[in-house]
């Protein structure tokens, strides 16, 4: 009995190691959310971005984020954000699973479109999501990613 007690937890520890290890190999992917104008919020998705695949090892996590709204002046020329949006970008292009990928809302833009009568410009590289931005963030969920609003 105090031999089983001892075993115990030293098997769930390494159960616990084993299941970890098997998780971070499989393929995930996260989708953050970012809806709202703020500099911390964009800061924020950011860091995450660029520091989940140095986390979990490269090519084990896609990440996409994903901006609407007002959220998506991280996403335009001119935004705080620009260089380093452009530096993952780059990285993204010489990893064989594509890094880290930056989509705009297609409805925010043709809303803002309507209202300006001209499309933002967006950074090299970010790609536009039809129809928008929620439609993709339930594409995303039907794949099996996590998601994070910011």
């Amino acid at each position: 009995m105090k031999l089983l007690k001892k075993i115990k937890p030293i098997f769930f520890a390494g159960l616990m190691s084993m299941t970890f290890f098997a998780q971070a190999e499989e393929k995930q992917c996260l989708t953050i959310h970012i809806p709202q104008e703020s500099p911390v919020a964009f800061k924020q998705a950011i860091n995450i971005a660029n520091n989940l695949p140095k986390q979990l090892g490269e090519g084990v996590v896609d990440v996409e984020i994903l901006a609407q709204g007002p959220g998506l002046k991280l996403l335009t020329k001119g935004s705080p954000e620009t260089d380093r949006i452009s530096s993952l970008i780059e990285q993204g292009k010489s990893t064989m699973d594509g890094g880290t990928k930056f989509k705009a809302c297609a409805a925010t833009i043709a809303g803002i479109k309507k209202r300006t009568g001209k499309e933002p410009v967006l950074i090299d590289g970010v790609e536009i999501t039809y129809p928008g931005a929620v439609a993709r963030v339930l594409e995303n969920h039907k794949r099996g990613c996590a998601y994070i609003r910011i």
